[in-house]
């Protein structure tokens, strides 16, 4: 049976990623606004990682008998200005989910949960590369942002992005 604190906060994460979906939603019909589909595609795939990644923390939760209670689902409030604003807001963002997710495990390793600190080590990995993407996409609309022919090919190149489900396997 899952210690209490850490099944309300496994439950909590999971109204975080579908958060993050959404707002990876909203930066998508940004990009979609600014003609730029290629970084609303990125954005959209990753809107459908995330809600994996909530439906991956319910799953476990109910694989453990408890019963999940979901709680409403906030809007996005950032204010975009600019094509540059949803890079770094998106790479704030999974920073902070980043530490919610250690926040997770570390009381998992205070109760001595084994098995959910193995589930969550699939979410530390998949943390790291989604830090290390957020902060490429800024590198790389650093570099070729301001210039028209070098925003089209990252346009393209984010264009080309194509959903892949996640390989956790959970028990």
């Amino acid at each position: 049976m899952l210690n209490e604190k850490v099944a309300k906060l496994l439950e909590e994460q999971i109204n975080k990623e579908f958060y993050s979906a959404y707002l990876y939603l909203d930066f998508s019909n940004y990009y979609v606004d600014a003609a730029l589909d290629g970084f609303a595609n990125w954005f959209k795939v990753q809107a459908q990682e995330e809600r994996d990644h909530a439906m991956l923390f319910l799953q476990y939760l109910q694989n453990n008998m408890y019963s999940v209670k979901l709680e409403a689902i906030a809007k996005p409030d950032q204010e975009l200005k600019d094509h540059m604003a949803p890079l770094k807001a998106a790479l704030v963002h999974e920073r902070y989910v980043t530490a919610s997710i250690n926040k997770i495990y570390e009381a998992a390793y205070a109760d001595k949960d084994f098995r959910t600190m193995q589930f969550l080590d699939w979410f530390v990995k998949e943390q790291g590369e989604e830090e290390k993407n957020a902060d490429d996409l800024i590198k790389k609309m650093e570099l070729f942002g301001t210039d028209a022919k070098g925003l089209y090919m990252l346009n393209s190149e984010l264009g080309s992005r194509v959903y892949a489900a996640p390989s956790l396997v959970l028990d």
